[in-house]
């Protein structure tokens, strides 16, 4: 987290900060899964669409062997009425393991997927919007292995200056899930999430995404830092810092899973 508020910094100063009238606001929050924003730096037309896809890969041998893979798929669509956005995330880890006979197997570490959809109907001020959020993730070692959320509510941009923005939004929901142990569990939820964008440079980008919901006996947030910088007009590197918390997991599950990456994003 230090690191990203470091590089925010630095690049702000020898950059200077982008004007508000190059500033796109935060794309509506399909990002309450982990899903920032890594679209394009400019406002997206009415009428139009903007994707984006999103791959990183680590590989080592030797003493150590593993692969690990991450990516996403990122489609937003702004029409007068309405702005919809759809996502595809995945994350693979496997590693080389040595058996007590000296032989070497490889084994599965981390299998997650998910895909949410959002349409939000703009309302008369700019910047408020009413949404229905729909996510489902697949985690094969996480304390939830399933996890299905609904939501409804209002978002709203609270701020907007100075190549900074921040949006907020709040409502209730529903959401079915399955603990590791193989129980399942359902119910209501109270649906509240934050997300800040700042244009540092017309090059690079820093987005900052806290979203949290609360049930009956868990609380789900997530938070995630990411540092974009433009490479040319259709690919950025992107470093990222997310963490993911419950509140109530099993005995053998710990309550935070933490993930670094790196990654190259082409946007069309």
């Amino acid at each position: 987290m230090k690191f990203f508020a470091l590089s925010a910094l630095v690049l702000a100063s020898a950059h200077g900060a982008a004007s508000a009238d190059d500033f796109s606001p935060v794309p509506e929050s399909a990002w309450l899964r982990g899903d920032v924003p890594t679209g394009p730096l400019k406002k997206i037309p009415e009428g139009s669409w903007s994707t984006s896809a999103e791959l990183g890969a680590i590989s080592t041998s030797g003493n150590t062997a593993g692969t690990s893979i991450t990516g996403r798929v990122d489609a937003q669509q702004e029409l007068e009425d309405w702005s919809n956005r759809y996502t595809f995330a995945g994350y693979f880890k496997e590693d080389e393991i040595t058996q007590a006979d000296g032989s070497r197997e490889r084994e599965r570490a981390a299998e997650r997927y998910a895909v949410s959809a959002r349409s939000a109907l703009k309302l008369m001020k700019e910047g408020s919007k009413l949404f229905v959020y729909g996510s489902h993730v697949d985690d094969k070692f996480g304390a939830y292995t399933r996890f299905t959320t609904l939501a409804v509510g209002h978002s709203s941009q609270w701020y907007k200056a100075d190549g900074k923005a921040l949006d907020v939004e709040i409502g209730p929901g529903y959401f079915s899930g399955q603990r590791a142990a193989g129980e399942g569990e359902k119910g209501v939820t109270v649906h509240g999430a934050a997300a800040l964008r700042w244009q540092l440079s017309d090059s690079a980008q820093f987005a900052q995404t806290v979203s949290v919901e609360r049930g009956t006996s868990n609380v789900h947030s997530m938070a995630e830092s990411s540092l974009s910088t433009k490479i040319n007009d259709t690919m950025q590197m992107k470093a990222a810092f997310s963490a993911r918390s419950d509140t109530n997991v099993p005995v053998d599950k710990k309550n935070t899973d933490t993930q670094t990456s790196v990654t190259l994003v082409y946007s069309f």
